[in-house]
């Protein structure tokens, strides 16, 4: 049994005993898969219409503490329930999880049966439908970087994440030799994914050593924000299964190389027939993927905190890293913040470089497409190309440097704040905040080390 199923096919293998779980989750503001493990008889037979969870799970940070300050959910209002809606859509196997199957679920209010509108699934089902007004529809693809350890996660934790042991001893990019050391697990990634319905095109070596990167084919955005979502989950439980660990930090060393998860995007239209080529323009650029790229480079601070949701996320932008600092574009550069991609032909795209391994792919994807919106809208030009190396490039606009500046952007942005609505921003801003407040209560190693004797 591979791949998706459809319920029908779910009770037939409920009934011959190849499946007996069934994993029914949401995807929280991190990113992550939360919910619950149905026996499935008892799925089949009743929780595929609903099952619950309490509020405060779209109210949490990454230490699912229940920080004051949500209009959404609070001890003052009692944590009340959600409505979690199984999208029969997408079931599909976990060949990683003996005998399960996973559904992705939607999050509706408990008493209107509403969709919740800060919920990240539905954040970017409101994109997509106001981008389906303008007669477009999207299609995406992320790059998913993360770094493979000797230590499991126990072992890991037993050490304080402090000289661990990274899968390989030098930069592997693209280096088969060096790869093959960590193929056991890599492969089993590949293989296990591809069970599950989700199509990898390839996994390669990345700019450091123990660096991976999984790339999974161009779909159609919703599809690829659930492929994302899952393939994350499963690379950390396959890990954890070969005794080994990964992590998806955007930046674990100060003289390491950050890991990013790059956007490519571009339009179609209802006809399925992309947009973005007009074999009579300047590079294959069509007026629409001008007008696209025009919103995402002038709303790119409005749009950093989803592609960089934390304090460390902004430890990447580094000149000479291949992370970005400039809001600008160019034409195959990698040291730029928007890259085309594919230009003078058909497959001609859009890829953002600014976000992080560490963004979630529905919130990220929401922000963009606002953004993409905007410009299409306003059908505004973009600027000159930045060519060289846009790290030098003094003029240009700055991606904001750390999450405070990130904040306000977000805070102060009447583009988001029209596309997502006042209370989904105030929502996210506050996500935000509480991830600030925790850090500056935080002493770090670097304090320590500085300045225990020179203080």
């Amino acid at each position: 049994m591979r791949g998706h199923l459809s319920f029908e096919q779910l009770r037939t293998a409920v009934d011959d005993g190849s499946i007996d779980t069934v994993a029914a989750v949401l995807v929280d503001m991190q990113g992550r898969l939360m919910g619950k493990r149905f026996h499935a008889r008892h799925f089949v037979h009743s929780a595929f219409e609903e099952t619950h969870c309490c509020d405060y799970l779209l109210a949490t940070d990454l230490e699912m503490a229940t920080p004051d300050g949500y209009a959404s959910s609070s001890w003052q209002a009692g944590y009340g329930d959600y409505i979690m809606k199984p999208d029969l859509d997408t079931i599909r196997v976990t060949p990683w999880a003996e005998g399960a199957a996973l559904v992705l679920c939607d999050v509706l209010d408990h008493h209107t049966h509403a969709p919740v509108a800060h919920s990240p699934r539905q954040m970017l089902k409101r994109q997509l439908e106001r981008l389906a007004e303008r007669g477009y529809q999207c299609a995406a693809a992320t790059e998913l970087e993360f770094f493979l350890f000797d230590e499991s996660y126990a072992e890991a934790r037993a050490k304080d994440y402090q000289n661990l042991s990274v899968s390989s001893a030098y930069n592997e990019d693209y280096h088969l030799f060096q790869t093959a050391k960590e193929e056991h697990v890599m492969r089993a990634i590949r293989n296990e994914l591809y069970a599950a319905g989700i199509p990898v095109e390839n996994t390669k070596g990345e700019a450091e050593a123990g660096q991976a990167e999984l790339n999974i084919r161009y779909a159609e955005m919703s599809v690829t924000a659930d492929m994302h979502a899952v393939a994350k989950h499963a690379v950390k439980e396959i890990a954890w299964r070969e005794g080994r660990s990964v992590t998806f930090l955007a930046k674990t060393g100060a003289n390491i190389v950050g890991s990013s998860s790059h956007v490519h995007l571009s339009l179609r239209d209802e006809n399925n027939t992309p947009v973005f080529h007009d074999s009579d323009a300047a590079h294959g650029m069509s007026t629409v993927m001008r007008h696209a790229l025009a919103g995402q480079l002038a709303h790119a601070a409005d749009i950093t905190c989803f592609l960089a949701p934390y304090v460390n996320s902004y430890k990447r932008f580094a000149p000479g890293t291949f992370a970005p600092t400039k809001a600008v574009w160019s034409l195959d550069n990698r040291t730029s913040g928007f890259r085309i991609c594919g230009a003078d032909t058909p497959a001609v795209r859009i890829e953002c470089r600014i976000g992080g391994v560490d963004l979630n792919p529905y919130l990220a994807f929401s922000a963009l497409v606002a953004a993409t919106i905007a410009g299409l809208d306003a059908g505004n030009e973009p600027p000159f190309a930045c060519e060289g190396d846009a790290y030098a490039a003094g003029e240009a606009p700055e991606i904001p440097r750390n999450l405070r500046d990130a904040t306000d952007a977000l805070r102060n942005s009447s583009m988001l704040r029209d596309a997502l609505g006042s209370e989904v921003v105030d929502h996210y801003v506050r996500c935000a905040e509480v991830e600030q407040e925790d850090f500056d209560k935080a002493v770090t190693d670097y304090e320590i080390r500085r300045g225990f004797e020179r203080c």
